[in-house]
């Protein structure tokens, strides 16, 4: 090998392949920590640009002196200024905080009154309010102690919801405070007491709604007849009837559609205490249908005769704008009217759940006469569950919320119908209560401490609106017709409701 080679050779063996890429990587590296460095210096170069910026702009800005300008510029009197103080109402001194109260319920609707916080108009109606999504349960509850004007409004949102196109139905008026408006809107008042002429059958077949068939409707009849008999047994024997009880009245309701063209409780009692010999065939059904048999009996030869025990002397027409029946005359007892209540509901039934009904309200006027009763009740429940797919508003009246407390006793199903009517009345409207009923009502309704502490100072017409998650402190006002048709015992002053 000659010299050359041996050079050769032992230069491609210090340059090899491998320490040729470290090379590489190490100028990568080299490179990349140029260009960070770079980058650093740049922006802290920018940065030291705008604190040099900022400091030249300070100094070429010229302040106001911490003591003011001096001489002629400062714009000062040898005595201090003093500004009258001003005194105004909050009506004109709104105008300088506005938006401190919201807009109400909007524009559609029925009319009632002022809110007292806005100075707008205050209108409501649960149909709209449905439609548009604000509350989910057109029901009402409205509480106030007597003389705070609850009636009044009462009469004013059904009234005046008639030239909308809905109608109004009252099962039962104990005072007789709404027969005189419903005359006067073009209704009916059909008043119910010993003496009188006016029988209602509870066993009509009553009114038929729209598209059902006959084996539908005879099944509905029958059922609606079966329930209100029972209701009526229950409401008298204050206790739940038993199986025996229940058999008794079926096989007797069953012989009466039979042989009758026209069955009526006096036809259903006599089946009862001496049933036939075809559904009596053990010989004991007389003796499991005793106590109902003399209950039932109250209504057709007791204290009740004369109302419900003939063939009805007087038509339901549900296309009338307003239909009341006036108990006034039988008022006398709560178990009574219980028992009235509770047949002309059965009555009025068959149109209330009308699918193609139309709107309507249903007004309970007195309602702690009527909660105590558990077939009543029950009812009420009923109609109240079912309010939004017949298009039912239900309005219940109460004195004050803890009426709610004395149905039934603590834990019982009494107890929990009575609070679920609270639940499923998204709107409850409360005027004037007394020192000792707010801490109840507060904790019923969920009432914040300056709503609470503002229920004793309402004066006449005026109401605490909670509608779901808002509230309204509204005036209800009256026109000088409606004062005069609504206040008969003339406790309100003029424009006042």
């Amino acid at each position: 090998m000659t010299g050359g080679e041996e050079s050769r050779l032992h230069t491609s063996v210090l340059v090899s392949p491998q320490s040729e890429r470290r090379k590489h990587r190490k100028a990568r590296k080299q490179a990349a920590a140029q260009v960070v460095t770079e980058q650093q210096r740049q922006r802290k170069a920018e940065a030291k640009a705008r604190v040099q910026a900022d400091r030249a702009e300070r100094r070429a800005t010229s302040y106001l002196p911490p003591a003011g300008d001096s001489g002629p510029a400062a714009l000062r009197t040898p005595g201090r200024l003093r500004l009258p103080r001003h005194q105004d109402t909050s009506a004109t001194l709104a105008g300088a905080y506005p938006f401190l109260a919201e807009g109400g319920l909007g524009s559609e609707g029925v009319f009632v009154g002022q809110d007292m916080y806005s100075g707008g108009s205050f209108v409501y109606d649960p149909w709209v309010l449905y439609a548009r999504g604000l509350i989910t349960a057109p029901n009402i509850v409205v509480a106030g102690i007597v003389g705070s004007g609850k009636s009044s409004l009462a009469k004013s949102l059904y009234t005046r919801s008639i030239p909308f196109g809905r109608r109004v139905y009252i099962p039962g008026d104990p005072k007789g405070e709404h027969s005189a408006v419903a005359e006067a809107v073009g209704g009916r008042a059909i008043i119910l007491g010993h003496g009188l002429r006016n029988r209602l059958n509870p066993l009509d077949e009553g009114h038929r709604p729209s598209g059902l068939s006959d084996a539908e409707w005879a099944s509905s009849v029958a059922a609606r007849r079966r329930d209100l008999i029972g209701a009526l047994a229950e409401t008298v024997l204050d206790r739940v009837l038993t199986p025996l009880e229940h058999t008794a009245i079926d096989l007797a309701l069953a012989d009466t559609v039979r042989t009758a063209d026209v069955p009526i409780l006096p036809m259903v009692v006599d089946r009862i205490l001496a049933p036939a010999a075809a559904d009596n065939l053990d010989g004991r059904l007389a003796e499991d249908g005793r106590l109902v048999g003399h209950a039932l009996r109250r209504l057709v030869a007791g204290d009740l005769q004369g109302l419900f025990d003939g063939p009805s002397t007087v038509r339901f027409d549900p296309s009338l704008p307003m239909i009341s029946l006036d108990l006034s005359r039988v008022a006398e007892n709560s178990t009574l009217i219980s028992v009235l209540m509770t047949c002309s509901s059965a009555w009025m039934e068959s149109a209330l759940l009308d699918p193609e009904g139309g709107q309507r309200w249903v007004i309970y006027d007195e309602a702690w006469r009527l909660m105590s009763h558990p077939a009543l009740l029950r009812r009420m429940d009923a109609q109240w569950r079912l309010a939004r797919h017949y298009g039912i508003a239900n309005m219940l009246l109460f004195h004050k919320l803890t009426d709610l407390d004395n149905v039934g006793d603590e834990g019982t199903a009494m107890r929990a119908l009575a609070g679920s009517l609270l639940a499923n009345a998204e709107t409850r409207i409360i005027y004037r209560q007394e020192s000792d009923q707010l801490g109840s009502t507060a904790d019923m309704l969920g009432l914040t401490r300056t709503e609470q502490k503002l229920l004793p100072s309402l004066g006449t017409g005026q109401g605490l609106w909670r509608v779901k998650d808002h509230s309204y402190v509204t005036q209800h006002q009256l026109h000088p017709a409606e004062l005069e048709l609504f206040d008969t015992a003339g406790r309100m002053t003029g424009g006042v409701g």
